[in-house]
């Protein structure tokens, strides 16, 4: 588990929402691109032997009920647009206040 300050976690969900503020107000078609291939690289290299494959084939039946083939998720990363990620960030992050959790003693 996590122990930190409150300050500490608090300069980090400042630090988080400032540049989730920053992808909604100023990411490029670009930049959206690159993050596709920099995931989709990220993705397979963490396949890369039959321990990794295993991992992620439960992890897909624990969450999908089925392995998603790679032509699948590559199609579902595509079909993200950069006006699809300023409309999702618009309703569901800019200008919204975070939801803290916390186990135990919360307090500072």
């Amino acid at each position: 588990g996590i122990n930190a300050e409150y300050g500490a976690v608090r300069e980090f969900i400042d630090s988080i929402q400032g540049e989730w503020r920053r992808l909604f107000r100023s990411v490029s078609p670009g930049e959206v691109q690159r993050a596709k291939h920099m995931l989709k690289t990220l993705l397979l290299s963490q396949c890369d032997g039959t321990t990794a494959v295993s991992e992620d084939i439960g992890r897909q039946m624990q969450t999908n009920g089925r392995r998603i083939p790679l032509a699948e998720i590559d199609a579902r990363m595509e079909a993200v647009t950069h006006a699809m990620l300023k409309r999702v960030m618009g309703e569901y992050v800019n200008e919204k206040d975070p939801v803290d959790v916390g186990l135990g003693s919360t307090e500072g």
